[in-house]
């Protein structure tokens, strides 16, 4: 080597060094992160209860109208499986009389039964009493009520809509945006109502992309998803179609070889679920990730940031690495809506910021989302990002880069 080689070389091994101390406290926490495969072995054995419990068979287990049909509803039913306090189980039983609940077997299956009230999914999944303390917020904070033109459709922007086809989940999170909605039972929308939603899309042809949600979109039936996806080709100027879904998240059993074959016929098709714990990505959530991408559909994820969940530096950057070893881009971690009832769940604002100052640089770029706060009354997701560009004039910028250093960088005219 040259003089100058071994100089450059000497500085490339000091700069490595320097990197590999900035994630120090990362690579010291990270093997204590839970994720759903590192605990394989404790959820198996929980599913093993579970299926006794029911006296089920492994078919069962990989049926979603099973899962589906064996939600766990009452108080009763979750004792059964987790050792509840006497207090627990009063609080519960005051909390069901006012709102709705249910979880699938699978998503069960991901909580540790011996500390289950730490539990990132015990925590998304069984309401708390905090529920009912709850005066702030709003039933309705996106404004979907007044951003309705017509039957099941929500418009907020100028090229773009939502069609809510159904109340219906696997599980009903307890930070949910659309709690209004859970009612007593689970409807879909009248074919009629679907029919209203379509011509109105007919009929404004800047709409360009459609997103059908719910609820969860894909519980609507394969016949059913098949007629409407086929209904949206053949308007000339829809583009694309979105799907918002939670199925691989609460319910992977519901990605099954014929639901993807109808994906298969309806591109381009785009699915944003929903992960919000390492815990959640699991051998069979990968599974029905693999599956959707073999069938073309092209995968996001909407985290949504939650206190006790995933408001940590470290557990959100393992969720994004999670993900994308998946096959799930992240794409938006959305600050949690001010819905009455779930203020437990709100972080302040400087802990997204803080989250996303510690991504970026710090992992690879597609593990870094777009951290999003959602307008009130409708007005749209405003992304919200650390301070990169401290000034700027015409002949010159001032920059912070991820290790706050500040440059001066030329504004070429």
């Amino acid at each position: 080597m040259t003089y100058e080689e071994l100089v450059n070389r000497s500085l490339s091994l000091q700069r490595a060094d320097e990197l590999r101390e900035s994630i120090r406290e990362y690579l010291n926490r990270e093997p204590y992160i839970e994720t759903g495969f590192r605990v394989q072995d404790r959820t198996l054995k929980n599913q093993q209860r579970i299926l006794e419990h029911y006296n089920a068979s492994q078919d069962n287990w990989d049926d979603w109208a099973w899962q589906m049909k064996h939600r766990i509803t009452t108080v009763e039913e979750l004792q059964c499986f987790l050792n509840l306090s006497a207090r627990e189980v009063e609080e519960l039983k005051l909390i069901t009389k006012r709102f709705r609940w249910g979880i699938s077997p699978y998503y069960l299956s991901l909580i540790d039964f011996d500390n289950y009230q730490d539990s990132p999914v015990y925590k998304q999944a069984v309401p708390s009493i905090m529920e009912l303390w709850d005066h702030h917020g709003s039933a309705d904070p996106m404004g979907e009520t007044v951003t309705n033109p017509a039957s099941r459709i929500t418009r907020r922007y100028p090229d773009r809509l939502i069609i809510n086809v159904t109340n219906q989940c696997a599980m009903y999170c307890r930070h949910c945006q659309r709690r209004r909605n859970f009612g007593e039972e689970d409807k879909h929308c009248t074919h009629q109502q679907m029919e209203e939603a379509l011509r109105y899309v007919r009929e404004n042809p800047e709409i360009r992309d459609v997103l059908i949600t719910g609820g969860d979109a894909l519980l609507l039936s394969n016949k059913t998803l098949d007629w409407l996806l086929g209904e949206l080709d053949r308007i000339p100027h829809v583009e694309i179609k979105r799907l918002g879904t939670r199925t691989p998240v609460t319910l992977p059993q519901r990605i099954t070889p014929e639901l993807c074959a109808i994906f298969e016929k309806h591109p381009p098709i785009y699915i944003n679920t929903q992960f919000n714990s390492p815990l959640e990505v699991t051998p069979e959530a990968k599974q029905a990730c693999d599956r959707l991408v073999k069938a073309g559909v092209v995968l996001g994820n909407q985290a949504v940031l939650l206190k006790g969940i995933n408001d940590d530096v470290h557990v959100m950057k393992k969720l994004n690495q999670e993900l994308l070893k998946i096959r799930v881009r992240p794409y938006y971690i959305f600050h949690a809506k001010q819905v009455k009832g779930t203020s437990h769940f709100i972080t302040p604002i400087e802990t997204g910021i803080a989250i996303m100052e510690n991504l970026r640089g710090y992992t690879s770029g597609l593990a870094v989302p777009t951290y999003i706060i959602n307008a009130p009354e409708g007005r749209g997701k405003t992304p919200i990002l650390p301070q990169y560009l401290l000034s700027l004039n015409e002949d010159e910028a001032t920059i912070r880069t991820w290790e706050k250093r500040v440059y001066k960088y030329k504004n070429y005219r």
